[in-house]
């Protein structure tokens, strides 16, 4: 995947949109290709948008990928489909399926998938326009996503009404997501609400970091209940309040119980040393388009999660922590 530095000179006088400078460049990159293909674009390290104001002395790094596709095409991908109407279809979204079009995942993507369920023609993916219309090409019906490893409920709009409606839900926190995951580690309480600020590790571009010193990065939430301990290894139950990109991983490591099969967050583990990532949606509750009740969905315990459970089940006694609550 390309990669492009550079540096603003320390006598360049005022500030200047970041896509305008690069663009000014001998070697830089026209706007069209900078909104169109660009993967990530940090500024003396830290994430920003292409319409990000850089002044004399800042280091500019930015990731891109050459050839998109023309079009987004429908698959034939078999899906769990948990719930479907005129308006959404909720999946239960495999581990290892990317959620949407992207760099590097240009197909096999859940979007993909519902296309060709949805009996849709291929979608243009549009390399011209502002940022937000680039995007929302890509990921036609997609109103949240997961991460690629994580498994789970997903809610996909049908029609241009139905993603307004729920997306509104999620910009205004007003539904609720419930996640299961097997940690490493025992918490120091039963129960605890997380509170931190968010951002890139400035030491690995590919991590994020929770920290409570700073108001840089975005502010996250995550409420955790500890089902059971056996051993060293804690079953977790998770609400999230906020939507982070690695939120839930992020906060179990910040709380010292990184999530088993963690590739980025967590070490090799001896005792289940194939394990894939531990983390799976297990429930959503949102009001379906036109409803003012909230409808529950839920999905089954993995197959992944039954298999380490009855290993940790022979292996150690069941213990619960005693009753308590901390905030972090």
């Amino acid at each position: 995947m390309p990669f492009f530095s550079a540096k603003v000179p320390q006598d360049f006088e005022g500030q200047q949109r970041l896509d305008k400078f690069i663009a000014s460049l001998p070697n830089g990159m026209n706007r069209s290709k900078l909104k169109s293909g660009v993967t990530e674009i940090l500024v003396n390290g830290k994430k920003v948008k292409i319409s990000q104001k850089v002044k004399s002395g800042d280091q500019i790094d930015i990731q891109w990928e050459d050839n998109i596709p023309d079009d987004i095409i429908p698959e034939n991908i078999p899906l769990e489909i948990l719930y479907e109407d005129e308006n959404v279809t909720v999946v239960n979204k495999a581990q290892g399926m990317v959620t949407h079009p992207a760099c590097g995942n240009w197909n096999g993507t859940l979007v993909n998938a519902l296309l060709y369920h949805w009996g849709r023609e291929a979608v243009s993916a549009v390399k011209d326009g502002s940022e937000a219309e680039i995007l929302s090409s890509r990921r036609p019906g997609i109103v949240h996503r997961l991460d690629k490893e994580t498994s789970g409920i997903i809610i996909t709009a049908k029609n241009r009404d139905s993603e307004e409606w729920l997306q509104k839900q999620f910009k205004e926190k007003s539904l609720q997501k419930e996640y299961i995951c097997i940690c490493m580690g025992r918490p120091k309480c039963r129960t605890g609400d997380i509170r931190t600020q968010i951002i890139r590790d400035p030491k690995n571009r590919h991590r994020f970091k929770a920290v409570t010193d700073t108001e840089d990065g975005k502010f996250a939430r995550t409420i955790y209940h500890c089902i059971a301990c056996y051993g060293n290894y804690s079953l977790m139950r998770v609400r999230i309040k906020t939507g982070r990109t690695h939120q839930i991983r992020v906060h179990m490591k910040y709380l010292g119980c990184p999530i088993l099969g963690d590739s980025i967050y967590s070490k090799p583990d001896s005792l289940f040393k194939d394990s894939s990532l531990m983390l799976h949606s297990v429930q959503l509750k949102i009001r379906l388009p036109g409803s003012a009740e909230f409808t529950t969905f839920r999905t089954p315990t993995p197959k992944r999660f039954i298999e380490v459970q009855k290993k940790l089940r022979r292996l150690f006694p069941k213990t619960l922590l005693e009753a308590s609550h901390a905030k972090h």
